[in-house]
């Protein structure tokens, strides 16, 4: 394995912090990983937004071409390391390694999405997913032309265009250690829009968070672009991640996490004199929905499904099934008796670290002592000191309420006995702003559910389960407050790219 320095990463500088020390700790076994790392300070953060503000003129001015280069020279590099990465974020997260292994891949298969999209956009002839090329290749100001709006004989000529917005602090995330961390989706995004980059790595994974942070700056420095084009900082989130968000230099923020330290982040940055865009992926139960048509057909088949979903991950994916509702009858009866013996069999797994064991556990024993709620199944206890022990509920629609939309992160999933579909559809009214909602199920009943999901959810499925997210143009990974913080982006996806931007109109400007 590459050897790891403990070290930030400011430019082009390895930097050791002064402030409190961490070190990683394997959930399985409670084995502290050296080395050592330490926080950075105000003196660190003043130095990263320095290094990106002075990097931002020139590097938004860089052709679609250098910024593809980059981003296909980080996916390489993570490509190259991947047995370390694997190794690594296997003993700091307790992942399983094939997972951590098509996290890689996914990770250096985003990067090169937006490095395809560029080119794209830049190439003569060619659709591009966003916007077409300028006239005679011009590139006004760092932005891509999308449009040309020619008013009546005379009137000047209106085209439009998209700039970025400035440096960019990414918030790395608990659950993904490589694909929404340091050099995940939101730092693809940013970069590709031409944006600098400050990463905040996690806590949880930081040996990960170097290898990955690394990889970046070797890209940065042989396309031989300016240091600040990247950074990456250790740091408590109501401190060094504060003073990140309201330097006055970082134009934006891309954050996954939690609902707690989301909103935080948000207040932060609309405080500020100038208050600036904060996207947050923070919180979804993901509810599905089973149609009596569905139960009918499959119904042991969907509990078999549904407890896999459930419990992939240890439920720590954002998009594990958290809530279902269907109707009372012999089709969900069956259903709940399946579930519950394969959520009974199923053999836990170690979650990401201590606190998020102890806090799914506490959930779970709350959710047990609410009255009208019932626990139909547990899984068996892991063999981790921080494992995770699936579980199983059920409630009668009367005894649903606002407390039981609370997400659990964890292996734990509740389902909702309604008594008909105008029940199901009065309750979906009543439930938060989601990542996702799924329907099994067809004919009027499902017509009649998906006005009302499309006010939900930023992803509706028919069939199949919400856990696992492609990769694509098409894709949305986002949804109302307060699934995210901003229900008209998306995390996933070509569309990403477009967070780190604001349109900008020339009028006249020759071509």
């Amino acid at each position: 394995m590459a050897q790891l320095t403990g070290q930030m990463l400011i430019g082009f500088e390895r930097v050791t912090g002064t402030g409190r020390a961490i070190t990683a700790v394997d959930p399985r076994t409670g084995e502290r990983l050296e080395p050592e790392y330490r926080y950075g300070g105000d003196a660190e953060v003043d130095r990263a937004c320095g290094l990106a503000e002075e990097a931002f003129d020139a590097y938004r001015a860089t052709s679609p071409e250098e910024r593809a280069a980059l981003l296909d020279g980080i996916a390489g590099r993570l490509d190259a390391q991947a047995a370390d990465l694997v190794r690594r974020a296997a003993s700091e997260t307790g992942l399983p390694t094939a997972r951590l292994t098509g996290e890689v891949a996914r990770t250096s298969g985003q990067l090169r999405l937006f490095a395809s999209d560029l080119r794209a956009a830049a190439t003569p002839g060619v659709t591009a997913r966003h916007g077409s090329n300028p006239p005679e290749g011009a590139d006004l100001a760092g932005g891509t032309a999308t449009s040309v709006d020619p008013a009546g004989e005379g009137a000047p000529e209106i085209r439009q265009g998209r700039v970025p917005l400035g440096p960019v602090a990414v918030f790395g995330a608990s659950n993904f250690p490589l694909a929404f961390s340091v050099a995940g989706g939101d730092t693809a995004a940013a970069l590709a829009a031409g944006c600098p980059v400050i990463a905040k790595a996690h806590d949880a994974h930081p040996g990960t968070c170097e290898l990955a942070g690394r990889a970046v700056v070797e890209a940065v420095r042989e396309a031989e672009l300016p240091e600040g084009v990247f950074s990456m900082l250790y740091g408590d989130g109501p401190t060094l991640g504060t003073a990140l968000v309201t330097d006055a230099r970082v134009q934006a923020v891309g954050f996954t996490g939690s609902r707690k330290a989301g909103l935080a982040i948000a207040g932060a940055a609309a405080a500020r004199p100038r208050p600036i865009p904060v996207y947050a992926e923070m919180s979804s139960v993901n509810p599905v929905f089973l149609l009596p048509d569905a139960l009918a057909e499959r119904a042991a088949g969907l509990a078999e499904e549904y407890a896999g979903s459930v419990t992939l991950g240890a439920g720590q994916f954002c998009t594990n099934p958290g809530l279902v509702f269907a109707i009372r009858g012999p089709g969900l009866d069956a259903f709940l008796d399946a579930a519950a013996t394969a959520i009974g069999a199923d053999p836990g797994a170690p979650m990401l670290t201590r606190s998020l064991a102890r806090a799914y556990a506490e959930g779970v024993d709350k959710l047990g002592r609410r009255p009208g709620v019932e626990i139909l199944a547990r899984g068996r206890e892991p063999d981790a000191v921080a494992g995770c022990r699936a579980a199983l509920a059920a409630v009668d629609a009367g005894d649903f309420g606002p407390d039981l939309q609370d997400e659990i992160f964890g292996a734990c999933s509740l389902v909702v006995r309604c008594a008909d579909l105008d029940e199901v559809i009065g309750l979906a009214r009543g439930l938060e702003g989601q990542l996702t909602a799924t329907i099994h199920g067809r004919g009027e009943a499902a017509a009649r559910l998906l006005p009302v999901l499309e006010r939900l959810a930023g992803r509706i499925l028919w069939g199949g389960w919400p856990t696992g997210v492609r990769v694509g143009h098409a894709m949305v990974h986002g949804g109302p407050y307060p699934a995210t913080s901003d229900a008209r982006a998306t995390s996933v996806g070509s569309l990403a790219v477009e967070r780190f931007q604001r349109p900008i109109a020339y009028q006249g400007a020759p071509r």
